[in-house]
């Protein structure tokens, strides 16, 4: 029989209607429950593509047994980390502290007042590796609470008002300037892996950001160092096994340091902000190999995490069925999916595969094309797809053939699970990429596709005080609010979409978003808090300003609040961004790989940024040359607006007329702008 969880939207909480375990989603009937019955509450936090997430399910949360000891001695709380980030950071930050480490799925004993008590990660069914089975932390926790609660309360008492009394240092006065900036590209080099690209060692995460910073860096400094480390370590990870190379899209991370063995969900955030990186790498450089994946993850994107609404689904699972054991039949493109689920079974390939599909000439050029082994470079023999350097075919037409042969035969294939939530945050940062991949790559199918996505987040997530929703499904709002993140990344997402298509109606709802920034989340000093000031009240109002999977929402309220001011001459705008960029100042030289997005806003803001107006007739070809030189222009953060003069859609268009009757670009500072240009040369060198 479904418990509560039936009537949740989160496709991760659905997962877990139909376990014996009689969930509660978080709400204040649970904890009053807690309350009515006197016993602890189970908080358990994780997300739909989380492989430990599914084992622990597995193993525990069906099990009939343990459930029955979960339902007699706790009301159990079930918590979608995507949808409630607040929840899942304050916990996770009590975690952190008490053990030294984290993960999900996470699992968190509270009082009935909401107050930590005991803390982990994934416990297995039965000891193991030094790990206590759940049922003994269960029945340990149920013993203390009934034998010890004293002891409980106080342990419990001491950690809240240790989160509550934690102030977070954020740099007070002043932005980071040219020294910070230096030290922090220091920073970077020393933990750069010169062999492998990437920075520390495994497992290795794509430092998305970091690399943002490094491309802006070069483009204001000229620095050949900053743009090798971007181009190397773009390279490294399109030619391994992290990035797909039949489907396109990277996965999550390498377990490994030379980028091989993926960990292999596939999250809308990590593709939206590589494929903008690489979009932007093929500006600095012209490299076709930045062009290719920039392409390709946008057509990832939109093939396979596009829901019919319009928007973007959240992430692809790890695991996939097999039929009939690991490497058997059934990955062979038979169908089925009726065996358990293994990671990465999808993506893997043995040589027998490959001679199955291709034939034996063919497999054995894709065998040493992508790398595949008999040993195999991952698990039962099979091998993750890379292009290693030196092995490929050099017939650009026989590769091409090789690799659809091979996605038709893996189409076949059971597909991993999907997470169809539309996550606002996520979708902003899709739509910054693919429109300004479908502009700078003459794609304009990317541009209608990232303008459906932004159309469904105004109809769908914003009420008429553009106040957001976090998340939807199948087109209906969720009931959890936006946090800082959300505002900021659909505000980046507008502010893109507004410089590419030239309609100011984008710029007016990235402002109406920034404005609740500054009324709701904006704290003394420039400081941001992750939620609004009225959002619902937790053991501590989260706040975190390190930029970790994807830019944090106080790096990029800053960036979009800067991008905002210089479109409109915003004091008020500008000026947040750089209180909120004191806290780059503080800890950019010390930890640049965990503040990348806010070190490249400080070199949008060092720049300037550059504010571009280019005006003229839409069906001028000059005009549109005079757009185009401008957009793949690679100034740090500049601004671009276009269209008639004195236009109302952009207040940069304002008193920018033409010359001499023909189109012009108005390259400015604090609206304060050189002479005009006519020719996109002379435009292509001022940027």
């Amino acid at each position: 029989m479904p418990n509560r969880l039936a009537h949740e939207t989160s496709p991760y909480l659905l997962q877990h209607a139909d376990n014996p375990v009689d969930w509660w989603p978080w709400s204040a009937e649970a904890f009053e429950e807690a309350r009515r019955r006197d016993v602890p509450v189970l908080l358990s936090v994780g997300y739909s593509s989380c492989h430990w997430c599914h084992v622990m399910a597995h193993e525990s949360f069906e099990d009939d047994a343990i459930a029955a000891l979960v339902n007699d001695h706790f009301v159990a709380v079930k918590v979608d980390r995507e949808e409630r980030p607040d929840v899942d950071a304050v916990y996770m930050e009590a975690v952190q502290a008490a053990t030294g480490q984290g993960g999900w799925p996470m699992t968190v004993f509270l009082t009935p007042d909401a107050a930590p008590f005991y803390f982990g990660t994934y416990f297995p069914p039965e000891p193991r590796h030094g790990m206590p089975s759940f049922p003994d932390v269960l029945e340990g926790v149920r013993d203390a609470w009934a034998d010890r609660r004293n002891e409980v309360g106080e342990v419990a008492d001491r950690i809240v008002k240790d989160l509550a009394g934690r102030s977070l240092a954020y740099g007070g006065d002043g932005v980071p300037g040219q020294e910070e900036l230096a030290q922090a590209l220091l920073g970077l080099v020393r933990e750069y892996d010169a062999t492998r690209g990437g920075f520390g060692g495994a497992p290795k995460f794509p430092p998305s950001m970091a690399l943002e910073f490094l491309l802006r860096h070069h483009a204001r400094t000229g620095s050949e160092g900053a743009l090798q480390m971007a181009a190397d370590t773009c390279e490294a990870m399109a030619r391994g096994g992290i990035y797909d190379q039949l489907g396109g899209g990277f996965a999550r991370y390498a377990v490994d340091r030379e980028w091989v063995v993926p960990h292999f969900e596939k999250m809308l955030y990590d593709n939206a902000l590589l494929c903008r990186v690489y979009a932007h790498l093929w500006k600095a450089t012209g490299s076709d190999l930045a062009r290719r994946v920039a392409l390709e993850t946008a057509d990832f994107m939109v093939r396979e995490l596009r829901t019919p609404e319009g928007g973007f689904a959240s992430a692809l699972d790890a695991d996939s069925a097999v039929a009939d054991g690991w490497g058997h039949p059934q990955a062979e493109g038979s169908g089925g999916g009726t065996g358990k689920h293994v990671e990465g079974a999808y993506y893997a390939w043995t040589p027998e595969q490959l001679t199955a599909v291709l034939g034996a000439e063919d497999a054995a050029l894709a065998a040493a094309h992508y790398g595949v082994t008999e040993d195999g470079t991952f698990e039962h023999g099979s091998s993750v797809l890379q292009l290693p350097q030196g092995s490929g075919v050099a017939d650009a037409d026989q590769v091409a053939s090789i690799a659809a042969r091979l996605l038709a035969a893996r189409e076949e294939r059971e597909r991993p699970g999907r997470d169809d939530k539309v996550v606002a945050a996520w979708n902003g940062l899709a739509i910054a990429a693919l429109a300004e991949t479908g502009a700078l790559l003459d794609r304009p199918d990317l541009i209608e596709r990232a303008t459906e996505a932004a159309d469904l987040l105004v109809r769908v997530h914003m009420d008429e005080t553009a106040r957001l929703t976090r998340t939807s499904k199948d087109g209906r709002a969720g009931t959890n609010d936006g946090v800082l993140e959300d505002y900021a990344d659909v505000a980046e997402g507008f502010l893109a979409l507004a410089a590419v298509t030239g309609e100011g109606a984008w710029l007016d709802f990235a402002g109406f978003l920034l404005d609740i920034v500054l009324d709701r989340f904006t704290g003394e000093g420039g400081a941001l808090y992750d939620t609004a000031h009225d959002a619902e009240t937790l053991i501590r109002r989260p706040q975190d300003p390190t930029d970790n999977a994807a830019p944090s929402g106080w790096t990029a309220a800053a960036g979009a609040l800067l991008s905002y001011a210089a479109h409109t001459g915003s004091e008020a705008h500008r000026a947040a961004a750089e209180g909120a960029l004191g806290v780059v100042k503080a800890l950019g030289p010390r930890a640049p790989r965990f503040i990348g997005w806010g070190l490249a806003v400080a070199e949008a803001l060092l720049d300037g940024p550059r504010e571009i107006a280019v005006v003229g007739a839409p069906g001028d070809e000059a005009f549109q040359e005079l757009r185009r030189t401008a957009l793949r222009g690679t100034a740090p953060g500049a601004v671009l607006a276009t269209g008639a003069p004195d236009s109302e859609e952009f207040p940069l268009l304002k008193d920018r007329p033409l010359v001499a009757g023909r189109p012009a670009a108005y390259v400015c500072r604090h609206f304060v702008c050189d002479a005009p240009v006519t020719d996109p040369a002379e435009l292509a060198g001022r940027l």
